[in-house]
């Protein structure tokens, strides 16, 4: 089979412990953009964090951010594809998660929004290099604006998060993707905002069949991806059910298996 399409997470699958990309796996996604192989990002990051390592590999394809709500062009940063969360809904979840007294994390327009800096900001700053921004009431602030965000995070304790989690489904049945990336961190996107449902949409969008594609995961907001894609690879740090949905299983993260597979899978060298 020729791929024509790589999609590739970041956290945790592309990128190492130093959340850095290797030397080796660099080269081996560069020589497959010279055989012309088309690649993409496809994260749960925001695009401005995202476009760091894009530029880093001279990706010029769009990207596909925030859990596969948005797909966003490299050359004109301009959104292609976008899934938001209802802008009642959100509403609704940054009321109730302010009255639990836990700290949200609003993006909108490519912009990381909070109430005010706190533990959490200073936190997120050491796995996360964007500008956040402390804009006061986030209700009023979305009011002001009424836009739909692309995804809202809830940031507390560990042993806080199962609660959480629970009294937004009760109130939210079926209207929300709720997921815990991080123990302690709470993802929230609109039900149809998937990492496989924006590579579909992409590799429709280039003339690319689904069997031409290839994807790399490690999590949860990586299975329907690794389902749509021709060839669908977790890497061996994932969690089980994202190997349990894979077509083959690379070394991990720290062990280049991006490099593994795509030298043995579209640049022919064999064992």
């Amino acid at each position: 089979m020729t791929y024509r399409l790589i999609a590739l997470d970041l956290d945790d699958t592309l990128l190492n412990e130093d959340s850095n990309i290797s030397a080796r796996n660099q080269k081996a996604i560069e020589a497959a953009m010279d055989k012309g192989v088309k690649v993409t990002l496809a994260t749960g990051r925001m695009f401005q964090s995202t476009s760091t390592y894009a530029h880093k590999l001279n990706i010029q394809l769009p990207l596909i951010t925030y859990h596969g709500a948005q797909v966003r062009s490299m050359q004109e940063e301009k959104t292609c594809y976008y899934c938001p969360v209802d802008y009642e809904l959100a509403r609704g979840v940054i009321e109730e998660a302010e009255n639990m007294n836990h700290h949200v994390n609003l993006y909108l327009d490519d912009r990381l929004l909070v109430k005010e800096y706190n533990r959490f900001t200073r936190f997120y700053e050491t796995i996360s290099p964007v500008k956040i921004e402390e804009v006061g009431n986030l209700l009023k602030f979305l009011d002001r604006y009424q836009k739909s965000p692309p995804k809202l995070t809830i940031i507390d304790r560990e042993d806080a998060m199962e609660g959480v989690e629970q009294r937004l489904k009760e109130r939210y049945p079926g209207r929300l993707n709720l997921m815990l990336s991080r123990p302690f961190f709470l993802e929230i996107t609109h039900p149809g905002a998937t990492k496989g449902k924006a590579l579909k949409f992409l590799a429709e969008k280039l003339g690319i069949e689904r069997e031409e594609t290839m994807a790399f995961g490690d999590s949860f907001n990586d299975l329907d991806m690794l389902e749509y894609a021709g060839l669908g690879v977790a890497v061996e740090n994932a969690r089980p059910q994202a190997k349990e949905k894979a077509d083959l299983i690379a070394p991990s993260h720290h062990e280049d298996g991006v490099a593994e597979i795509i030298e043995k899978y579209v640049l022919n060298k064999g064992d």
